[in-house]
């Protein structure tokens, strides 16, 4: 078929399914029908027709392919018995010997069928654009050595049909397909290839579905001296997408809306809603919350999938929309004030509910004993495990804090997320919802929470690595806490500015900052931060070379956390009083140290800090003359990198592993 690029595989499956030698995939009963489903302009007729040119192509219909449209989407679907009728004329009856009752007609066509196998051979059907069974079951036919191909958008797994849905193009083959387009139209057009990450841009844009590629095709060829970057470009803005993407005769609004318009009620209103989630899934449960109501709308949610209109996600009672369909759903609400009501209430719902259990998330990453007992979570991993699954979500939904009606409880978010993101490591992440609540707080006139976002933002700067931004940050935090009168916040930012001075090379100021903010926390009376000051101060005074005094520090630290009960600093502590004391040559008395802080790092999935101080333990082993422990210790901290989301480290860990032990 002229310009028909991609689906090998499903080609493949169809193809097997047509096959008069194939016994069908159980090997005994031959496929009679094929169900090609899928989103609407996702390709389906395109694959069934060229399937059946290649079936034709191998001979396996020498009675003919028959074709109808069945209409399924219109306001006026062809019926079952108007498509018998339909083939029956194909076939060659006569209009006046076509018979009204129905079995008649059902007997008349299986005869004809029958006569055409004799006369010529099998025939394949091929009803295109179904909407029910009821469409279908009249066509077919009593001889298994026909075929029937159907597509349609939904599944239709009433048929007893072999079954194959459609997804969106790889994007090598979406890309390929623009490139194909635009050379049929002018075999010169070499726009794709000559800019071939704006074809990459452009085909994501159109969600690598055919009918939006084909038309964003079109758009190109009209207009010979546009370039694919505008293109792509006038496709980035979300909400008007779907606006570009018509060509004048084609059109992806137009395609979607027939799925859309056969919609109950209750279904039209779920999918508008999903569409409003942010993040490219959502849980059953935040659908739920969406919605309103008291229980999943489970049945809609399977029917919707049913259609293509929603697809299933990576995980049991996960659910997404396509780009496109996301984009169509979004822009129903437009002009409908009944409708963009119904969406601003659904999206506060849904931000109170991520609010709600992310703070419930962070008290029990940030409890330790003597603390009231967390309600929602029972464990570290429990809470680690719905962050998880929620992240990309959370994130997006951090992003309404630029709208009024959701800022505070945004920002607020943002600050919740802060803890996972650190012990997580997904910095940029952190560095964007850092930044996002600094920007609405800031705009909102909250002064306090603006500072707390300075405090984050530097934060995550510092562990990117971003050392002079994290420094501008977290300064800046402090002036706000004093400025607001927060004596508390302050003291911890500038311990955190502290930790960025450190990093960045500024030892003398790094320890000032830090025996400064241990003098607060004294006289604070708060034990906690005091032991949290301790540490730090060890780790700039070991660094200037300071051992005995670091050793000092962070045995206070370790003291102190043991008092209040705080096991992940006291690993923190733990790990750092064992490299002081590596570094003085007390090895075994290190091993000791390292050994009790990989004991509370296992409580709390600090992978990172597990992995560091494995490292450490490795190399202490090796001071020892004990290379098997090193080597076994170095080759855990790379299975702890690699799920602390830090891979360089995990290549390093193990390539010291291999290395030969030197003396």
């Amino acid at each position: 078929m002229t310009g028909f690029t991609g689906r090998g595989d499903e080609l493949g499956r169809l193809l097997a399914a047509f096959d008069p030698a194939d016994g069908g995939e159980s090997g005994v009963v031959p496929v009679l029908v094929a169900a090609l489903s899928g989103l609407g302009g996702i390709g389906k007729t395109a694959l069934a027709v060229e399937a059946a040119h290649e079936a034709c192509g191998q001979g396996w219909f020498p009675g003919g392919v028959l074709f109808l449209d069945l209409h399924g989407y219109d306001d006026d679907p062809v019926t079952g018995q108007q498509a018998l009728e339909a083939l029956l004329r194909a076939l060659g009856a006569e209009p006046e010997h076509i018979p009204v009752r129905a079995d008649e007609r059902g007997a008349l066509y299986r005869s004809m069928l029958a006569e055409r196998r004799r006369e010529r051979g099998a025939v394949l059907v091929l009803a295109d654009n179904a909407s029910s069974p009821e469409q279908v079951r009249p066509l077919i036919p009593g001889d298994a050595r026909h075929r029937v191909l159907v597509t349609s958008r939904s599944k239709l797994p009433q048929l007893g049909a072999r079954l194959l849905a459609l997804d969106e193009l790889m994007p090598e083959e979406a890309v390929e397909l623009l490139d194909r387009a635009l050379r049929i139209a002018d075999p010169d057009d070499g726009r794709v290839g000559d800019a071939a990450e704006a074809a990459v841009e452009l085909a994501a844009r159109c969600g690598h579905l055919p009918l939006a590629l084909q038309i964003a095709a079109a758009l190109l060829a009209l207009d010979r001296d546009k370039p694919v970057a505008e293109l792509a470009a006038e496709l980035s803005e979300f909400g008007d997408r779907l606006v570009h993407l018509d060509d004048g005769e084609r059109s992806v609004r137009a395609a979607f809306d027939l799925s859309y318009r056969r919609l109950p009620a209750d279904q039209a209103r779920l999918l508008r809603l999903l569409a409003l989630a942010p993040g490219s899934e959502v849980t059953t449960e935040a659908v739920t919350v969406l919605t309103g109501g008291d229980v999943p709308p489970n049945r809609d949610l399977d029917a919707l999938a049913r259609a293509h209109l929603v697809e299933r996600g990576t995980g049991r009672g996960r659910w997404g929309l396509h780009d496109l369909v996301r984009a169509f759903g979004g822009a129903t609400a437009v002009g409908q004030a009944g409708f963009v009501a119904e969406g601003n209430e659904a999206r506060s719902r849904l931000l109170e509910y991520f609010h709600r259990w992310a703070e419930a998330a962070e008290q029990r990453l940030e409890w330790f004993p003597g603390q009231p007992e967390p309600e929602r979570f029972a464990d570290y991993r429990a809470a680690f495990e719905w962050l998880d699954a929620e992240r990309e979500g959370l994130v997006a939904a951090v992003q309404w804090a630029h709208e009024p009606p959701y800022t505070d409880m945004a920002v607020s978010l943002a600050e919740r997320l802060a803890t996972y993101l650190s012990r997580r490591r997904y910095f940029e992440d952190w560095i964007t919802v850092a930044r996002t609540a600094r920007e609405a707080a800031h705009r909102r006139g909250n002064r306090r929470a603006e500072a707390g976002a300075w405090e984050s933002l530097g934060s995550g700067l510092r562990q990117a690595g971003r050392y002079d931004e994290a420094l501008g940050a977290l300064g800046r935090a402090c002036e706000l806490f004093r400025a607001v009168g927060d004596a508390n916040r302050e003291v911890f930012a500038l311990n955190k500015f502290g930790i960025a001075l450190q990093v960045a090379g500024r030892l003398d100021e790094a320890i000032d900052v830090h025996r400064r903010d241990l003098d607060l926390f004294r006289s604070a009376g708060d034990r906690r931060g005091e032991a949290i000051a301790w540490i730090n101060l060890g780790g700039a005074l070991a660094e200037g070379g300071r051992l005995d005094e670091a050793i000092d520090a962070h045995t206070r630290a370790c003291d102190l956390l043991g008092t209040v009960g705080d096991r992940h600093h006291e690993a923190y502590a733990w790990s750092n009083l064992g490299s002081a004391l590596q570094r003085t040559g007390r090895v075994r008395q290190a091993i000791e140290s390292y050994r009790k802080s990989l004991e509370n790092y296992a409580e709390f999935e600090d992978w990172y800090g597990e992995g560091l101080t494995l490292e450490q333990l490795a190399s202490a082993h090796e001071d020892a003359q004990e290379p098997c422990e090193a080597r076994s210790c170095r080759l855990r901290a790379a299975d702890s990198f690699t799920r602390a989301n830090a891979p360089d480290r995990a290549t390093a860990a193990r390539r010291a592993a291999a290395e030969p032990f030197t003396p």
